[in-house]
Order: C-alpha cells, then sequence, then structure tokens
C-alpha cells in the first residue's frame, strides 16, 4: 500500500509509533523515526524494522525544538529524496490536579504535544505543497474530545492538536495534502502501564468492546489514512476507541 513511500514518524521507536513504523515497513514505505531518548531502543527498532527491507533511518532530538523538526525533514530528504508522509505521535503526560499544577507541568506537555506537531507540519508542509502530494496524520486522544481530571494539560494539548488538524486540512488541501488526526481511546501502552489496576478497570468499563486497544489498533488505522485508498479523506478525527466515546 505504501511502497516507495517515504515516512517520518515522531515519537517512532515505542508504543503506538513503534507499531506504526513496522506497519509501513512491511507495506514498502521507507521510514526516518524520530526519538528522544534510549537509544539503545533505537537501534534495534532500526534493525528489527530493516528486515523488511526497507529503509530506516533514526534521529534523536526533542520535538518541542522548531530546530530538530528543521533538521528531521532536511535529514529524509537527504536519505530518501522527498517527504510523503508525516507521523505526529510524540506525546508526554504529567498528570496533576489543576490547584498542584505548575507552570511547567503545563507548559512541558503543550511544547511536545502540541508545539511539537506544529513545527513539523510547518517544515513538512513545505516538503510536501511542492510535491503536491502528501498525508499528514496527528495523534490526538480521546481525551482531547472530552477531557479527563486530572489532565488539563494533556487534554488541552490534545483537543489544539484537533484544532490544528482541521486548520491544516482546509489550508493545505489545495496542495494535495490530507490532514487527519486519529483519537486513540484506552491502548494499552507505557502511558497506560502506570495506572493502577482500578483505574485501568473503570476506564475498560467504559469500552463498548470490552477490552483494551493495542498499538497494531491505531497502526492499522494510520496505515489506511496514509494510503492512497484515503485520497479523499481529510480534515477527520478518528476514533480508535473500541466504542468509548459513544
Amino acid at each position: 500500500m505504501l511502497k516507495g513511500k517515504n515516512a517520518i514518524i515522531t515519537g517512532g521507536v515505542r508504543g503506538i509509533g513503534r507499531a506504526i513504523a513496522e506497519e509501513f515497513c512491511k507495506n514498502g514505505a521507507n521510514v526516518l523515526l524520530c526519538y528522544r531518548s534510549k537509544t539503545d531502543a533505537a537501534e534495534k527498532a532500526r534493525e528489527e524494522l530493516s528486515a523488511y527491507g526497507t529503509k530506516v533511518v533514526l534521529i534523536m532530538g526533542d520535538v518541542s525544538d522548531s530546530r530538530f523538526a528543521e533538521a528531521a525533514v532536511k535529514l529524509a530528504k537527504e536519505s530518501f529524496g522527498n517527504v510523503d508522509i508525516l507521523i505526529n505521535n510524540a506525546g508526554i503526560t504529567n498528570d496533576k490536579l489543576i490547584m498542584r499544577m505548575t507552570e511547567d507541568d503545563f507548559k512541558n506537555v503543550i511544547d511536545v504535544n502540541l508545539n511539537g506537531a506544529f513545527y513539523f507540519i510547518k517544515e513538512a508542509s513545505q516538503v510536501m505543497g511542492k510535491q503536491r502530494y502528501g498525508r499528514i496524520i496527528n495523534m490526538s486522544s480521546i481525551a482531547g474530545r472530552r477531557g479527563n481530571p486530572g489532565q488539563i494539560n494533556y487534554c488541552a494539548s490534545k483537543a489544539g492538536v484537533i484544532g490544528m488538524t482541521l486548520s491544516a486540512a482546509k489550508e493545505l488541501g489545495r496542495r494535495g495534502i490530507t490532514v487527519n488526526a486519529i483519537a486513540p481511546g484506552f491502548i494499552c501502552t507505557d502511558m497506560t502501564d502506570v495506572l493502577t489496576e482500578d483505574q485501568k478497570a473503570a476506564a475498560l468499563a467504559t469500552v463498548s468492546l470490552g477490552r483494551a486497544g493495542r498499538p497494531q489498533d491505531v497502526a492499522d488505522a494510520a496505515l489506511f489514512l496514509a494510503s492512497d485508498a484515503a485520497s479523499y479523506i481529510t480534515g477527520q478525527v478518528i476514533c480508535v476507541d473500541g466504542g468509548m466515546s459513544i
């Protein structure tokens, strides 16, 4: 489905990002994986993904730094020739009640989850616009649609990602670029592993399908949105949540 396409994936070494990277490589795409730490894990991911026969390139940095987005897009062009797909997946949490949340607690989450996505959209869209082709997929969250107590920073960032997706879709559509968002629900990742059993049970009680999602569930949606099968879909928020939001 993606043979010959070239993708940038932020937060591409673990969890959902890693699952997306593998699905893309399986389907013929070259990938640039952006990561912030854990070089050993990144090198392992590159080795495993390269087995699918496509190019896998690593770049380490912080998505909240606009210079990193510029460097990543430049490296992707040098490595692959162009940039066809951008997956804005990098994200962090720092959960606290409002009265206990510091300015830095709020700002740091916004800087990574929202500002980081903007920086990469800005850089990648310039390349895609010249090509008259591109697929941008932003990772939001069900939390950005309905809110969660103790997550005002995270929910604000993910709601902002939705607004940014809609605006970018309107602005970039005439240049052949689609822009969509995926809003995962309760997915088994490092982020959910820190929850208590009671918290996990409470979350699962709201899922119509009665089970937690897997990173692969999100990767399947990303593969579809990145493919030509979704060429007439833009400005949409796809909930991959097992019915959690209904």
